[in-house]
């Protein structure tokens, strides 16, 4: 009886700088990764083949990392993300957690830790798909793609529809979608939420969208 063949893992590195870049690629390939890096949030969105797990630099050159994360989310790819940061203070790692992502790594950083987590997330992950739907976020200009070219989208914006459209037409909870679109500790009153949702829905229809965001009464949203 054949054995089995083991797949190498494919991990996609998204840092900017280029020696870090280059040193991670290395030690991960001796690791039995396969790897594929990319500069900046766009070059890594570009990318046609989904990876089993992604490392993602916060302060990429074009965008925010956890935009990147949330845009990723937003087209159903559930491959596990670790940021890279230089950051450490508990707001960075709530967003980052908010935005989507898996585990938070701080620099400097040993790379049989980075290699450890990376495994470990490899454990519970769930296999990846992509399914955009007609709807693509762009991190970068934070605007929403549609049949007739880029619908802007004010930041808050952005991350509330990623967390809709990753949610892959479930119930969102308000307090989810709080959590989503505000920084952790932000005071939201009862009808903002509301009124960004009502935004969001114009903007749908200015791209021509078939989607829709219905209200749960009492619960939530969801896209539709």
């Amino acid at each position: 009886m054949l054995e089995p063949v083991q797949l190498s893992p494919r991990v996609l590195v998204v840092e900017d700088d280029p020696a870090l870049r280059d040193v991670l690629a290395r030690a991960l390939r001796e690791e039995d990764f396969t790897v594929t890096t990319a500069a900046d949030g766009r070059s890594a969105l570009r990318l046609l083949e989904i990876p089993d797990l992604l490392i993602v630099d916060v302060g990429l050159p074009d965008s925010d990392g956890r935009d990147v994360c949330a845009a990723l989310r937003a087209r159903g790819v559930h491959a596990p993300v670790l940021f890279l940061t230089a950051r450490s203070g508990l707001h960075d790692r709530l967003s980052g957690f908010a935005a989507g992502g898996d585990d938070y790594l701080t620099k400097p950083f040993h790379i049989s830790e980075l290699v450890a987590r990376l495994r470990a997330l490899l454990r519970r992950a769930v296999p990846t798909q992509s399914d955009t739907e007609g709807l693509v976020l762009d991190p970068a200009s934070h605007a929403l793609v549609g049949v007739d070219g880029e619908v802007p989208l004010t930041p808050t914006e952005f991350r509330l529809l990623a967390c809709l459209m990753g949610a892959s037409g479930a119930v969102v909870r308000r307090r989810e979608l709080v959590a989503a679109g505000w920084p952790p500790g932000a005071y939201v009153a009862e009808n903002t939420l509301d009124q960004y949702v009502a935004k969001l829905r114009r903007k749908l229809v200015s791209a021509k969208s078939l989607r829709q965001v219905t209200t749960v009464r009492g619960v939530g949203y969801r896209l539709t």
